[in-house]
């Protein structure tokens, strides 16, 4: 569950929400917790998704709340879709404020430099890289226009460490740079960007991905990976999603260019 009362944190604010649906499994992902408590602090809702379902049962849970959301079924990695995006959220609910690039991929190819596929290397970078740039690239224009904006990125501690996932890893590294490159262009119109690297956490395309991929059962997937975190336990996509809120929110209004680790102390350990 999310943690504590945000009613109000974003008051009359829009939100476009990338990956805000939800891939099936126990807990809740970084992308349905965002948008769900974007909802909660008074901020109106897109919910972006590919899969047309999945970004419904987010709205459908927001409209359960009596909160303010609408679906968008659409692909990132096209520039025609990334502009309808901006468009459709203009046309429902007036204006942008606010940008939650979410959407990120792995496996399937990828592994060490010697075992990464060609064609596993062009998908995430075009998925995860490309994707978040054309969102930004379209929605930046009407924000810069209205001298306002806050752009979060969902990067990874796969960042700054791994060495096993080579495509996973320099797609969020790139993100990073990506995060500082348009913070600075921003900066002089109020246009702030930051990013977050989530680290080892209870997400259901985490958990079930990986556990799947190994071979493993999920539970002693979990114990595992809890065992090694610092703090000794894995965050889940609820933390994910207040560090967001934050970052959205005008709290944070003299913040840019940060990557900010929400990982329980696996980023202070790297090097």
């Amino acid at each position: 569950m999310s943690l504590g009362d945000v009613s109000g944190r974003l008051a009359g604010k829009v939100a476009i929400i990338t990956g805000a649906g939800q891939t099936p499994g126990e807990n809740i992902g970084n992308g349905r917790a965002i948008a769900l408590l974007c909802a909660r602090a008074g901020a109106s809702v897109l919910c972006v998704d590919r899969d047309e379902a999945r970004a419904a049962e987010t709205v459908a849970e927001i409209s359960g709340e009596c909160g303010l959301a609408q679906a968008c079924t659409a692909d990132i990695t096209k520039m025609g879709d990334a502009s309808r995006i901006v468009q459709d959220c203009h046309d429902a609910f007036g204006r942008v404020d606010i940008l939650v690039n979410n959407v990120g991929i792995g496996g399937h190819g990828d592994g060490p430099a010697h075992k990464l596929t060609e064609e596993a290397f062009d998908r995430i970078l075009r998925v995860n890289l490309k994707g978040a740039w054309l969102v930004t690239k379209a929605a930046m224009p009407g924000m810069l226009e209205q001298r306002s904006g806050a752009i979060v990125n969902i990067s990874s501690l796969a960042s700054i460490a791994g060495g096993f996932q080579m495509a996973y890893e320099v797609s969020k590294a790139a993100m990073n740079r990506m995060t500082l490159s348009v913070a600075m262009s921003g900066a002089s119109r109020g246009v702030r960007c930051n990013a977050i690297t989530p680290g080892l956490m209870d997400t259901p395309m985490a958990i079930g991905g990986i556990a799947a991929a190994r071979g493993i059962s999920e539970d002693d997937l979990r114990e595992e990976r809890a065992a090694s975190v610092p703090m000794k336990f894995m965050g889940t996509g609820w933390d994910t999603a207040h560090a967001a809120l934050f970052l959205a929110s005008d709290e944070a209004r003299f913040i840019t260019g940060a990557i900010v680790p929400v990982d329980g102390g696996g980023s202070a350990r790297v090097g």
